[in-house]
């Protein structure tokens, strides 16, 4: 899970929803991750690979965006699918994301590798929707620091998962943005942290 995508996948602390359409039908959805080349979407409805469908949808509160997208992968009801975008939509869709990040109310994960140490980076949101990236980085690639530099919003589900990684691996906290820096001193200043283990890490 080495950070080697040229777009980076967004995930959002809400399900974003989206409509689509296929084969003359709208039909609905909700976006499972989003970058600026394409995104995962969950839907009924039976889309088919390597066919285009349109794609409409809203990043909370961003302008609307109507972009074509060819259908790429699929597994169940989940599927993956890469824009057809002209300059104009990919500028809505950069502006969408960068907002959402800047609000915490979405977030990035990547792991990156310098001299034999590897860091896990977390930008925007630090949530419980991370919990499953976060936990496979932690325990399948085996992280030496965690680096918060770039954490807009901080939530309790978030904090037990960085207690997880500094008490029971032995992560050290790196670069710590303001807002995060203020949250862990004071979760830290709890006597047992019970809170924190409430979060069902």
């Amino acid at each position: 899970m080495l950070e080697q995508r040229c777009h980076q996948r967004i995930r959002f602390s809400v399900p974003q929803k989206i409509s689509i359409g296929f084969g003359g039908q709208i039909g609905e959805g909700v976006i499972e991750n989003l970058s600026l080349s394409g995104l995962m979407l969950r839907t009924p409805m039976p889309l088919e690979i390597s066919h285009n469908i349109g794609c409409e949808f809203s990043v909370f509160e961003s302008p609307v965006i109507d972009v074509p997208a060819a259908v790429v992968s699929r597994v169940c009801d989940l599927y993956g699918v890469r824009f057809q975008q002209g300059p104009i939509s990919q500028i809505l869709i950069d502006d969408a994301i960068n907002a959402a990040l800047n609000s915490g109310k979405a977030s990035i994960l990547t792991v990156h590798e310098l001299g034999g140490r590897k860091t896990m980076r977390i930008t925007g949101g630090l949530c419980g929707i991370l919990r499953s990236d976060f936990m496979h980085a932690l325990t399948r690639m085996g992280v030496d620091e965690i680096d918060l530099e770039g954490v807009t919003a901080v939530e309790q589900a978030g904090l037990a998962l960085c207690l997880v990684a500094t008490s029971r691996h032995g992560v050290a906290i790196g670069a710590q943005s303001p807002c995060f820096a203020e949250a862990w001193a004071q979760a830290l200043s709890i006597p047992g942290m019970p809170g924190l283990r409430e979060g069902g890490v």
